[in-house]
C-alpha cells in the first residue's frame, strides 16, 4: 500500500512539474508574439514617419495627384487609430496600397525621379519595405510556434485551462498581389 501511494505521488509531481513547464512555455511563446509583433510595429511607424517626408517632396512638384496624398494621409490616420493586431494589420494594408500607388506614381514621372530628396526618401521606404517583410514572417514564425504548441497534446489541455489560444498570422491585404494602377 505504501509503495502505491509513493507511485501515485511520484505521477502527481511529473503531471504537476509538466504543467508547471508547460505554463511557462506559454507564457514565453505567448510574450514572444507579443515582441515580435512590436517588432513589426517598429517598422510600420518608420514607413509612416517616412511617408509625410517623401509626400511633401513629391507634392511641391505635382499638384494633380492630391488623391493619392489624401488617401495616403486617411491610411496613416487609420493606423493610428487601430487599437488590435488585426486592426493594425488591416490599415497597413491601406496605408501600402495607397503607397503603392504614389510609387507608381513617382515612377511614371522622371523630373520626381531624378530629384535627389524623392531619390533619398525612396531608398529610405525601399529599405523599411524590406524589413517591414522581414518582420511580418518573424512575426508569423513565432505565431506558428504558439499556434503548434497551442494545438499538439498534452500542451492543448494545459493551453485550455489557462486560456492560451491560437494567434492570427499576418496576411497581405486582399488584391495586395495586384499592381497598382495609375491613370494619367
Amino acid at each position: 500500500m505504501k509503495k502505491v501511494w509513493w507511485i501515485v505521488l511520484a505521477v502527481a509531481v511529473a503531471v504537476f512539474l509538466y504543467g508547471w513547464s508547460a505554463y511557462n512555455g506559454f507564457i514565453g511563446k505567448n510574450e514572444a508574439v507579443d515582441n515580435q509583433w512590436a517588432q513589426v510595429e517598429a517598422q510600420y511607424q518608420r514607413r509612416l514617419d517616412l511617408i509625410p517626408n517623401l509626400v511633401e517632396s513629391v507634392k511641391g512638384m505635382m499638384k494633380q495627384e492630391q488623391v493619392i496624398f489624401d488617401t495616403l494621409a486617411e491610411a496613416r490616420t487609420r493606423y493610428s487609430g487601430a487599437v488590435t493586431v488585426d486592426a493594425k494589420a488591416a490599415a497597413a494594408g491601406e496605408v501600402e496600397t495607397a503607397l503603392g500607388r504614389l510609387l507608381a506614381v513617382v515612377e511614371n514621372y522622371p523630373t520626381l525621379k531624378s530629384s535627389e530628396n524623392v531619390q533619398t526618401l525612396m531608398a529610405q521606404l525601399e529599405g523599411t519595405e524590406n524589413r517591414v517583410s522581414v518582420e511580418r514572417q518573424r512575426f508569423n514564425d513565432t505565431v506558428r510556434v504558439l499556434n503548434v504548441a497551442v494545438k499538439r497534446f498534452p500542451s492543448n489541455v494545459i493551453a485550455g485551462i489557462f486560456g492560451f489560444g491560437e494567434r492570427t498570422y499576418f496576411e497581405a491585404a486582399a488584391g495586395a498581389e495586384n499592381a497598382p494602377q495609375v491613370q494619367f
